[in-house]
């Protein structure tokens, strides 16, 4: 098994690539953007409205809403000239399944290693 596949190939979906991943972590590596994914798991907002409570320029605002849709963690449509944002939590799980991989290694390892501490100990004491 290589770090691509997994169990997302055994259920017929394709891995998402490593650049995918790092695309979305990058994306939610700034607290701002974060915000905004928390903002809009309640509903869509409009530019205007995700922009209000930040002390910024407005353009400066619009490059996060545009690192969080290359990344995939949020979709947008236009109406007249209202830009709407909303959630895509399809790629909230992509994140959530490669922590979920490296949690699941950590605590094999851990186990390991508390086996190998346990059969150390046993054999000191003897």
């Amino acid at each position: 098994m290589t770090p691509q596949t997994g169990s997302n190939r055994r259920q017929g979906r394709q891995s998402p690539t490593a650049a995918t991943v790092d695309g979305i972590f990058r994306a939610l590596s700034d607290p701002t953007r974060r915000n905004v994914v928390e903002r809009l798991g309640s509903r869509p907002a409009s530019v205007s409205e995700l922009a209000a409570p930040y002390d910024m320029a407005l353009p400066s605002f619009v490059e996060h809403l545009k690192v969080l849709e290359r990344s995939g963690l949020v979709r947008s449509h236009k109406v007249g000239r209202v830009r709407t944002y909303q959630l895509a939590p399809e790629q909230l799980k992509v994140a959530e399944d490669w922590l979920g991989r490296q949690r699941r290694l950590w605590e094999r390892r851990l186990d390991q290693l508390d086996s190998y501490l346990m059969k150390m100990k046993q054999e000191d004491s003897e």
